[in-house]
């Protein structure tokens, strides 16, 4: 069984450009916020709905302190100027038994790159191996790049929860 928490692989981008992914730290705070600064507003508003610049401690906490196991994050991080850069970030909330619910951001300038394909690409091994049998995600009708997203890792529309998102399931047996 693997071990979410020390979860680590090396990909590489369509345009050759290694990219780790990996679980997400409590260290990662600073790096995650320094990431979430090189958002824009229409990016931000597709991901929390809201224009959101400013978290309360809570939300931080919630970001950064998962369990690995009702509550799993990874990472995308590249090399830059010597270090490496968290570009994105993809994570799964448990939502009800044997199912959660899935989000995740890539920063603007690393957007169409495939980062995002890659973290879902993980995020779904992981939810695979931990037995979940669905993952869910609410889209904004207008983010037509997510859904092709979903729609290429076999997420389907679903009954609609709420009238303002697009409500995608991957049953996962």
């Amino acid at each position: 069984m693997l071990n979410a928490a020390s979860y680590t692989r090396n990909e590489r981008l369509r345009d050759g450009t290694g990219v780790e992914i990996r679980a997400l730290r409590p260290d990662d705070e600073a790096a995650m916020l320094a990431a979430l600064g090189e958002v824009g507003a229409e990016s931000l508003q597709r991901r929390f709905f809201t224009l959101k610049r400013h978290f309360s401690e809570k939300e931080r906490a919630f970001f950064v302190e998962v369990d690995f196991k009702n509550h799993v994050a990874l990472v995308a991080c590249v090399a830059d100027a010597g270090r490496s850069t968290i570009v994105g970030g993809a994570r799964y909330v448990a939502a009800g038994p044997g199912c959660a619910e899935t989000a995740f951001m890539v920063i603007d300038a690393w957007q169409g790159r495939g980062i995002g394909g890659l973290l879902l690409r993980h995020l779904i091994s992981l939810a695979r191996e931990a037995g979940l049998k669905e993952l869910t995600a609410e889209v904004l009708p207008d983010n037509a790049a997510m859904l092709r997203l979903f729609r290429r890792f076999g997420f389907e529309r679903a009954e609609r929860r709420d009238p303002h998102t697009i409500h995608m399931a991957l049953t996962l047996t």
